[in-house]
């Protein structure tokens, strides 16, 4: 892929990081949006600037081939954070990418997205998928489930509560996982021109059957550490309330919001696998488990844990 450019949003975050290595590692030339100044990296063209900073797309994405939108807003205050970072920001990177004459937009979503009525933070991301298929653009949207990894700051939690011989889940269902390296490998594929890949909405996960149960993924991060735990699993009364203190605690900062415990008690959060990628295109080969036990290593390394 030597010569190609891509323009990337998100490159600073859990994910992003892990696609830009993958990037590089692939022959492509990255441009990269930051907010703020960055370490010189080869291959790596930093671009100073954000969503909500239109001209600064136009920077980004000219001279590119393809663009690919990792960024976007897992947590925020109210409705208009959402609005402002999943649809807002979208919309002004497809306007981009037009007006620079990219054609090729791959767009990373979520499984949230299908089911908008739980949070808003999902109707968000239903709003991005639904500008992002009418573009007319060469585009391909992903959906993951549930992304760990080393690096990672959300799962980080789970794993903080199992070092303690216990996790606190949510109520009794399952859901899919993907380790990010993986993830930043489909991202990759996904990026030259398919035409298995043309106007399609994938979903991707470790290969998992049926996805994980909730409490069989508490233990898994038992097992990852060596420990033997006890899970519970939280009714939606109190997985609310701690939604609530943990926003009244770490404001800005919290993990678990009001929103994300709302779409957290859904039940089924598992990929449809119909809607996988072609074997020829992608397949996991990082196990779950064995993703669980590396990034307990990282966490500990690290000195997270």
């Amino acid at each position: 892929m030597s010569g190609k450019t891509v323009a990337l949003t998100g490159a600073t975050g859990f994910v992003g990081k892990a696609v830009l290595a993958r990037l590089v590692e692939a022959g492509w030339q990255v441009r990269a949006l930051a907010r703020r100044a960055q370490q010189p990296q080869p291959g790596v063209s930093w671009i100073d600037g954000a969503l909500d900073r239109p001209e600064t797309l136009i920077s980004l994405c000219e001279g590119a081939d393809a663009a690919l939108h990792v960024a976007g807003v897992v947590n925020a205050p109210d409705p208009a954070g959402f609005e402002a970072g999943n649809v807002t920001g979208t919309a002004n990177m497809l306007a981009a990418a037009k007006d620079c004459g990219v054609s090729r937009f791959v767009h990373i979503s979520s499984l949230a997205a299908r089911e908008p009525q739980l949070s808003v933070y999902g109707a968000s991301k239903a709003k991005a998928e639904k500008l992002v298929g009418t573009s007319l653009l060469d585009w391909t949207i992903l959906r993951p489930p549930g992304v760990y990894g080393p690096g990672d700051t959300e799962v980080l939690e789970m794993f903080k509560m199992a070092k303690n011989g216990f996790c606190l889940l949510p109520p009794a269902g399952r859901s899919s996982w993907i380790h990010v390296d993986d993830l930043a490998r489909l991202l990759v594929a996904l990026l030259p021109v398919h035409e298995d890949a043309t106007a399609r909405l994938f979903e991707a996960d470790d290969g998992e059957a049926g996805g994980w149960d909730h409490a069989r993924f508490g233990r898994a991060i038992g097992w990852a550490l060596d420990k033997r735990i006890v899970t519970f699993s939280a009714p939606r009364l109190l997985l609310n309330i701690a939604a609530w203190g943990d926003r009244l605690v770490r404001r800005e900062n919290a993990k678990l919001t009001p929103d994300r415990a709302s779409y957290m008690c859904h039940p089924d959060w598992v990929i449809d696998r119909s809607a996988a990628p072609p074997a020829s295109l992608w397949t996991a080969e990082i196990g779950t488990m064995e993703g669980l036990k590396q990034t307990a290593r990282w966490y500990k390394a690290e000195g997270w844990l």
